[in-house]
């Protein structure tokens, strides 16, 4: 594995399901919550972090992750966490991430979506000329705070449109939130040119992703694991090239499967799905993207061929330029050929 870990380490990778707020690390989440003591019930020590972010079940990581979305106050606040985010990932040789982000979840706590908008922007280009890796902006609705947060999310992606948005997206929980009630606002996102990326089918059965592909136009699903229960859905997704981001790591810390040995994704690349490899919440589910990587080496009993399969799939998935993709998919293959002679 040690030879695999190395492999790991320097394959160039594109990252397409990794939160925001939730990528913020320990060391940046401490700062966040030492400015605000006595006013959140985050830990300020990087070393306590670990228990506060062992989760009960899903919806105990929403009332955490609401908590640390809570410590991102100003303007200031955005732009170092997102500079922070582009740094982690680059190091771990991401070359592309299309990075979830819940503008209503600041806009609504005080910062002006103009300001919002102007810190991600700058700290993406920023990150670009310091780190080499290109970002892109998914915003996505939080489920939990129902139709306004529809309503506000388009808005300021219609209204705002920054230069690095690409997609639209809905996460939050899945349970007592249905599909369907969001498809106008999915609707006039993808009327305005912005790609249909939903979470669904991680907590709840395959109907939440008949859901998704028939109400939401999904191009991508979010998580999407309960189709392996579905055989007519596993045929679908499969003609139809309809990229799978799964999050193996975050599943089990979440509750959503029981263990990592019980985790579908064998089944999913078995019945010929786009599936790719990401970290949603890396820090809060003590993971990283190449943890990721080695976990699905485990879990399908690949090497680096298998991986480099992966990462191609990632790119092939992504919403990047033909050009990017291809500049891309050349270093995962010579990153291959010098790994395996």
């Amino acid at each position: 594995m040690t030879d695999l870990q190395t492999f790991i380490a320097g394959l160039p990778k594109v990252e397409l399901h990794v939160h925001h707020v939730g990528s913020a690390s320990p060391r940046i989440v401490a700062e966040l919550a030492a400015r605000h003591e006595g006013r959140s019930p985050v830990p300020a020590d990087p070393a306590a972090l670990a228990d506060y972010f062992a989760f009960r079940d899903f919806a105990h990581f929403i009332e955490v992750y609401l908590s640390v979305v809570d410590l991102i106050r100003d303007p200031e606040d955005v732009w170092l966490l997102t500079h922070e985010v582009a740094r982690e990932l680059a190091r771990q040789q991401v070359r592309y991430a299309e990075l979830t982000v819940t503008p209503y979840s600041h806009v609504h706590r005080g910062i002006p979506a103009p300001a919002f908008c102007e810190a991600i922007e700058d700290a993406r280009k920023r990150a670009e000329a310091d780190f080499g890796i290109e970002l892109r902006w998914c915003f996505d609705i939080p489920g939990e705070a129902g139709l306004p947060a529809a309503e506000e999310t388009l808005r300021i992606s219609l209204e705002e449109r920054p230069d690095g948005l690409i997609s639209f997206g809905l996460g939050g929980p899945e349970i007592g939130v249905p599909r369907p009630q969001f498809k106008p606002y999915f609707d006039r996102a993808r009327a305005a040119g912005l790609r249909s990326v939903p979470h669904a089918g991680e907590t709840t059965g395959p109907q939440t992703v008949w859901d998704a592909l028939r109400d939401l136009g999904a191009e991508r699903i979010g998580h999407g694991i309960s189709a392996a229960r579905d055989p007519e859905l596993l045929a679908y997704l499969a003609e139809h090239r309809i990229g799978m981001e799964v999050c193996p790591t975050s599943n089990v810390r979440t509750r959503a499967v029981v263990s990592i040995e019980e985790h579908p994704l064998r089944q999913l690349v078995e019945a010929g799905l786009l599936v790719t490899i990401n970290s949603d919440d890396p820090p809060m589910f003590g993971t990283t993207l190449d943890e990721e990587y080695a976990v699905a080496a485990r879990l399908l009993d690949v090497g680096p061929e298998g991986l480099a399969a992966l990462a191609r799939d990632a790119v092939t998935a992504s919403f990047l330029d033909p050009a990017g993709k291809r500049r891309i998919t050349a270093e995962i293959d010579a990153h291959l050929a010098a790994a395996t002679g």
